[in-house]
């Protein structure tokens, strides 16, 4: 079965000529190309675009997202993946609806508003305990009042660049790559870079960079809500192997 490129335009919600640029540059080559000059896909091609939409949400660019396609990854293993990483977003996206709901409710019945529910879901806080404990109140104080003093568009920015950072991991981890290989070395050396950008995290400190980041791998396996981050146990557990390595070969 085929579908017209105006009816998966219509369909998906995006234009035919979004569409003919995907497949002018390689991303998403139609099926068929009909006498008339149309193009059409099947449903090998709907499944392809249908990642490439879950890979710009995102936030990776198209050469990005070429490279995570071009990797011999099964397709139901990659959607298994952006499903996982979808429903944590969900769970986030829930807790939000139901603050707001209650806030509203507050509001209208004139009862006083609680903090705690109005901001669930929203702030970046939310592994406050954890950072406190393993690395010091003071770790923790000095990177809150780094991030609150960030404007609306530079917070954005370091969301997609950790966004994107994570669906690499995740797309390298799905190629059977090697931890220690060049290539998960090199991102690596890229998110401990990352991690050294936020003041208050020890990667800024020579003293206790190393074990911070064979620690942080070993919490992203250990807890779920890390984990997703990475696609699953799995992903984590390649993050994690990464980072240790990254750090044993002097990294």
């Amino acid at each position: 079965m085929e579908w017209s490129i105006h009816e998966v335009a219509r369909i998906v919600g995006t234009t035919s000529r979004t569409l003919r640029h995907y497949g002018d540059i390689g991303l998403l080559p139609p099926t068929r190309i009909a006498a008339n000059g149309y193009r059409h896909y099947d449903r090998a091609a709907l499944t392809r675009l249908q990642r490439i939409l879950l890979l710009r949400q995102l936030g990776l660019g198209l050469p990005a997202i070429a490279g995570v396609l071009e990797r011999q990854v099964p397709p139901e293993t990659a959607l298994r993946t952006h499903l996982d990483l979808l429903r944590g977003e969900q769970a986030r996206i829930g807790r939000q609806l139901r603050a707001i709901e209650q806030t509203i409710a507050a509001m209208e019945q004139g009862e006083e508003l609680d903090m705690e529910t109005m901001f669930d879901g929203f702030d970046h806080t939310a592994y406050r305990e954890e950072v406190e404990e393993r690395w010091g109140a003071d770790a923790y104080a000095r990177s809150a009042a780094w991030w609150e003093a960030k404007t609306p568009a530079e917070r954005a920015e370091l969301q997609r660049r950790q966004q994107e950072l994570a669906a690499d991991w995740i797309a390298l981890a799905e190629s059977d790559a090697d931890p220690r290989g060049e290539a998960a070395q090199a991102l690596a050396a890229r998110h401990a870079e990352w991690l050294a950008s936020m003041p208050g995290t020890p990667a800024t400190d020579p003293s206790t960079r190393s074990a911070y980041l064979v620690g942080l791998g070993e919490m992203y396996v250990a807890d779920p809500r890390f984990a997703v981050n990475y696609g699953g146990e799995r992903g984590a557990a390649f993050v994690r192997d990464a980072l240790a390595a990254y750090v044993e070969l002097g990294g």
